[in-house]
């Protein structure tokens, strides 16, 4: 499962907005029932997880978490406790809770950005500074794909 592209939607009032329809036959495609909703740990934005991804991830904490360290018992609670489960309506909207738009800074405008196995979910403004610095895209590439060749 591949989420990629950018687009824009409308949070109704109530909190409600359209997943669009490119990710929304994504998760038809891979029959992916549930969602679990939470706010990035990097950016102010949300996350939104297939469940089968959500899980996937929590295993991986999980697996690397010594129940008998304070931190990391801290870290992995923090991580799930920040979760909630949402669902698709019959109309093909999630309902963002409250206080996860009031960390975002949403209030109507948003863009919605597939990245790789996930969904983020961007105040437009914030979304639009952060996908326009295309020098920030090519040095990290370049960092990371960079790797000295070996003399032959």
């Amino acid at each position: 499962m591949r989420f990629t592209g950018n687009i824009d939607a409308k949070v109704d009032e109530k909190g409600r907005v359209f997943v669009p329809s490119s990710f929304r036959k994504i998760l038809q495609r891979e029959e992916e029932q549930g969602l679990i909703l939470r706010r990035d740990i990097f950016q102010r934005c949300l996350v939104l997880y297939p469940q089968q991804v959500w899980d996937e991830q929590v295993d991986a904490i999980t697996a690397k978490t010594n129940m008998f360290d304070r931190n990391g018992r801290n870290a992995l609670r923090q991580f799930v406790a920040g979760a909630e489960a949402v669902s698709l309506d019959s109309g093909g909207r999630i309902l963002i809770p409250k206080r996860y738009l009031e960390e975002a800074c949403i209030k109507n405008d948003v863009r919605f950005i597939g990245i790789d196995n996930t969904i983020e979910i961007w105040n437009k403004q914030d979304a639009e500074t952060i996908l326009n610095q295309p020098e920030t895209l090519a040095n990290c590439l370049e960092e990371m794909m960079n790797t000295p060749q070996e003399c032959k």
